[in-house]
């Protein structure tokens, strides 16, 4: 299955297809590949700022956070989720909101998938071209029309990233599944009552599953906890990639931490359309 990107330019609509070293719709409006091979489609009415989305030092963070291996218990229980999930050979997989890659490629990858990620921040999908070439890379706006044609993907995730109810369900093929991730009511409970002065337990299972109940049924939920045992540059890089740092009244708090057990946890929740 081959994914039709839709053109972004507003009341047009048509399908892009590749001459060269970039993407032309019929009516002439033209994308040019970026060198590490992503495409971006975002357009000015689709911003909030000059430079959206996570920046370039969040997206490192991360990135460093996850090739440490301190989220590889909620990538196994990902990869086991989808594996279990009725899906065709070779599916096409979309991720809203995936960032600089990481949880994509390992889904693609265990799926033999037709991989597609989008994402607001250009810094995170350049990360992920580089890293990750033999996927599709979008900058795009999640929470406004995806530039895909209808029933393209046969799995579509969400990894506590955009929600975007309405634009999953018209990309999304008809016998596919959603996954969704949250973070779980204890997620980094240590670090942001240190850091950030809070020990809320806020569950969003039941706001997420209600946000799409129009349009998919729940089939199933999981919650997936781990403690993992973080040195002060791992706390940094969770708390700059999580929660985009500590304000300037919290940053005394972060230099004093030292290492410590954190709790993370997210609740998987998959779903099928109506």
């Amino acid at each position: 299955m081959t994914v039709t990107l839709l053109c972004p330019v507003r009341n047009c609509g048509a399908s892009l297809e590749r001459a060269a070293g970039a993407f032309v719709c019929e009516r002439g409006h033209s994308f040019d590949l970026a060198r590490s091979g992503y495409l971006n489609l975002l357009q000015a009415q689709d911003r909030r700022s000059k430079h959206p989305g996570d920046t370039r030092e969040a997206v490192a963070a991360r990135r460093r956070f996850l090739e440490a291996g301190h989220d590889a218990p909620f990538v196994r229980e990902l990869l086991a989720t989808v594996a279990a999930l009725p899906l065709p050979e070779s599916p096409a997989v979309l991720d809203v909101g995936c960032g600089e890659g990481f949880h994509l490629a390992a889904v693609a990858a265990a799926l033999g998938a037709e991989a597609h990620g989008l994402d607001i921040s250009t810094p995170a999908i350049d990360l992920a071209a580089r890293r990750y070439p033999g996927a599709t890379w979008i900058v795009a706006n999640g929470d406004r029309v995806l530039p895909y044609a209808p029933g393209s993907f046969h799995l579509l995730t969400s990894l506590t990233a955009r929600m975007n109810p309405p634009e999953f369900r018209r990309v999304f093929h008809p016998e596919g599944r959603l996954l969704l991730a949250v973070p779980g009511e204890d997620d980094l409970l240590e670090l942001r009552e240190a850091v950030l002065g809070e020990r809320v337990l806020k569950s969003r299972v039941e706001r997420t599953a209600e946000a799409f109940a129009a349009d998919f049924e729940l089939e199933g939920h999981r919650n997936v906890r781990w403690v993992e045992h973080l040195d002060a540059a791992a706390i940094r890089d969770a708390l700059g990639s999580t929660y985009r740092g500590a304000r300037e009244s919290q940053r005394g708090r972060l230099e004093g931490l030292g290492e410590m057990e954190v709790t993370m946890s997210r609740d998987l929740l998959w779903f099928r359309s109506v």
